[in-house]
C-alpha cells in the first residue's frame, strides 16, 4: 500500500438521491468502515440490514429545528477537517472526543428539479440544502485526508478502490474533490438564479453561471475544437429536455442549429414548421397542417434545405414524416411524433429524432451569455414583441398583408442580421442573412428566390405580390427599392433612420404599404 492510499475507517453517508446508496454501504462495511448516517439515508441502510449509527448518537447533540440543524456540530466538522498529518490537530481531537471522518458521501437537496417543477416560493426556500454543502466544501478542503463523493456515478470508482486497494488514492480524492466544489458552485448559481428571477433582476451586480455536463462532444464547431453539452437545469422546453429516440450522436453544430430551429418554431400558434442551416432559417411556414407548412417552407430554398435541421411545434404525424424524408435532413425536433411518423424515420437510420415533450415559451425571460476577452457579456433573451404597429405610409395593409407582415417580422428576430425575410401566404419566399449590407441580403433574398421558383416550375420570382421584414432600420432607400422590385407590396421595419420621410416617400411613390414596429432585432 503506497503512503498516498488512506483507508476507510468511518463514513458519513448523508444523501437526497438514495441511487446506489445501500450498493456502496456494503462494500464500506465488508471492509470494515463504520457508517454515521440520518434520517431517511439511516433507514434506507438499516432496511437492507446494515448497521448504522445516527449522527445524533454519534455527536450527543439531536436534531433541531425539523432537522435544519443535525451535522453543524463540531464532532462532525472537526471529524471531517482536522488534519491527521498535525500533531496539533490530532490531539485537539482527541481532546474534545472527536472521531476522524475518512469519507463524506453527500447529495444535495433537490432544488434545482423543485424549481423547474414550479414550485411555491416557500417550498423553493425549503430545498435550499445548508448542511450539505458545508460538508461537501469540508471534506474537499482536506481531501488529503478524506474522500468526498457528490453524486451516484462516482460509487463504482470508490467500491473498485476499496476492494482492490483497501482505500482511496489521493488522486482520486483530489478529482472528486474538484468535482464537489463544482457541484456547490452550480448549486449556488441555481440558487442565486432564482433568486434574480424572484426579483425581476436578470442581469445582477454579481452574476453566476452553472451548468451539468450532459454530454462530452467529439469537437467544437471544428474539428480541432474541444465542445461539451451543459444543461443549465432551468427545465425549458428544447434540446436540453429532448430525448433522442434515433440517430447518431449529435454534433456541436447539430445542437446548435436545432436550438436556433425549436426557439423560432415556438413563435407560432399555428401549426409550423422551420428549416435551419447554419443557424438561419432558410424556409418557415405555417399552415393548416404540418404536410402542408412542410410543402411550403421547402419551397423557400430546398438547395439549403439539403441537409439542414427541421422543427415543428405540433406532434409530428406520418404525413409530414414522410415527406421530410424525401430529402437528406440532419435532425428533427418537435414535442412528440406519432407512432407511425416515428416508424417512418426510423428507416433513416442516420436521421436523428429529438422529442421535448413540450413547447418553449417564447415570451419568457431568459437570459443569453457570450464569452469575450476577459470577461462575457450578458443579455436577456429577444423576446420583444412590438404593440401596436404603425402605419406611415398614404396605403395601409390589408388584413392579409399585416398577418403575413407579423409572420415576416417574427421570422426576420432569428435571422442573423442584416436580416431581409419575404413572406407570402404564411410561408417564407426568400431569405437574406447574415450580410454587411442591407442591400446585399435584399439582393441576395430577391435572388434566391427566382431560384426557388425556378426550382418549382413557376415564372419569376416567389416574392411577387409578397411582403417583405428588416430587423433594422433602412439605411438608405436602396434597399427598399430592391424589395420593391422583387414584388414586395407591403413593408415591416422598426424605423428611426435620418432618412425615414425619403424611404416612406419611396413606399409612397410605388403605392407601397409601409408600417413601423419602434422595435429591432438585430441577430449577431
Amino acid at each position: 500500500m503506497t503512503s498516498d492510499i488512506l483507508p476507510i475507517r468511518r463514513a458519513l453517508l448523508s444523501v437526497s438521491d438514495k441511487t446506489g446508496l445501500v450498493e456502496l454501504a456494503k462494500a464500506l462495511a465488508a471492509h470494515g468502515a463504520e457508517l454515521l448516517s440520518t434520517g431517511g439515508s439511516a433507514k434506507a441502510l438499516r432496511d437492507a440490514g446494515l448497521t448504522v449509527i445516527e449522527v445524533s448518537d454519534h455527536t450527543g447533540f439531536p436534531e433541531i429545528l425539523d432537522g435544519r440543524v443535525k451535522t453543524l456540530v463540531p464532532q462532525i466538522h472537526g471529524g471531517i477537517l482536522g488534519r491527521r498529518d498535525l500533531p496539533e490537530h490530532v490531539a485537539q481531537m482527541d481532546q474534545h472526543s472527536i472521531a476522524p471522518i475518512d469519507l463524506v458521501c453527500v447529495n444535495l437537496y433537490p432544488f434545482e428539479a423543485t424549481v423547474a417543477s414550479g414550485a411555491d416560493v416557500a417550498d423553493c426556500i425549503e430545498k435550499i440544502d445548508i448542511g450539505g454543502p458545508a460538508l461537501i466544501r469540508a471534506a474537499a478542503k482536506n481531501h488529503p485526508h478524506v474522500a468526498i463523493l457528490t453524486d451516484p456515478t462516482q460509487y463504482q470508482a470508490l467500491i473498485d478502490s476499496v476492494k482492490t486497494l483497501r482505500g482511496t488514492t489521493l488522486a482520486d480524492r483530489r478529482s472528486w474533490a474538484g468535482t464537489a466544489y463544482a457541484r456547490t458552485a452550480t448549486y449556488d448559481a441555481a440558487i442565486t438564479a432564482w433568486f434574480s428571477a424572484e426579483r425581476g433582476d436578470l442581469l445582477p451586480v454579481r452574476m453566476v453561471v452553472g451548468g451539468t455536463r450532459a454530454e462530452a462532444l467529439r469537437y467544437g464547431e471544428n474539428p480541432h475544437q474541444k465542445a461539451a453539452f451543459y444543461t443549465d437545469g432551468s427545465g425549458r422546453p428544447g434540446i436540453a429536455t429532448a430525448t433522442q429516440i434515433q440517430g447518431k450522436a449529435l454534433s456541436y453544430n447539430n445542437l446548435n442549429d436545432t436550438d436556433a430551429a425549436f426557439e423560432a418554431v415556438a413563435e407560432f400558434e399555428h401549426p409550423a414548421v422551420v428549416i435551419v442551416k447554419h443557424a438561419n432559417p432558410c424556409g418557415v411556414a405555417t399552415a393548416a397542417d404540418l404536410e402542408t407548412a412542410w410543402d411550403l417552407a421547402l419551397r423557400c430554398d430546398p438547395v439549403s434545405a439539403f441537409g439542414g435541421i427541421v422543427a415543428v411545434n405540433r406532434t409530428l404525424d406520418e404525413a409530414a414524416a414522410l415527406r421530410i424524408v424525401k430529402i437528406f435532413t440532419e435532425v428533427i425536433v418537435a414535442p412528440d411524433a406519432t407512432d407511425a411518423a416515428r416508424l417512418v424515420l426510423a428507416a433513416k437510420k442516420n436521421l436523428r429524432l429529438l422529442l421535448t415533450g413540450a413547447m418553449p415559451d417564447p415570451s419568457a425571460p431568459a437570459v443569453q451569455i457570450k464569452s469575450v476577452a476577459g470577461g462575457f457579456l450578458a443579455q436577456t433573451r429577444d423576446n420583444g414583441s412590438p404593440g401596436d404597429l404603425k402605419v406611415v405610409t398614404r396605403r395601409a395593409p390589408t388584413d392579409a398583408e399585416l398577418a403575413d407582415l407579423i409572420i415576416a417580422f417574427r421570422v426576420a428576430k432569428h435571422v442573423k442580421s442584416n436580416a431581409i425575410v419575404y413572406v407570402k401566404d404564411g410561408a417564407t419566399v426568400g431569405v437574406g442573412a447574415g450580410q454587411m449590407s442591407r442591400v446585399d441580403s435584399a439582393r441576395i433574398a430577391a435572388s434566391k428566390s427566382a431560384e426557388a421558383a425556378k426550382a418549382a416550375g413557376l415564372e419569376g420570382r416567389l416574392t411577387e405580390g409578397s411582403v417583405v421584414a428588416s430587423d433594422a432600420f433602412f439605411p438608405f432607400v436602396d434597399g427598399l427599392e430592391i424589395a420593391i422590385e422583387a414584388g414586395a407590396t407591403a413593408v415591416i421595419q422598426p424605423g428611426g433612420s435620418i432618412r425615414d420621410a425619403e424611404i416612406i416617400a419611396a413606399a409612397d411613390k410605388a403605392g407601397v404599404a409601409m408600417v413601423f414596429t419602434g422595435m429591432r432585432h438585430f441577430r449577431h
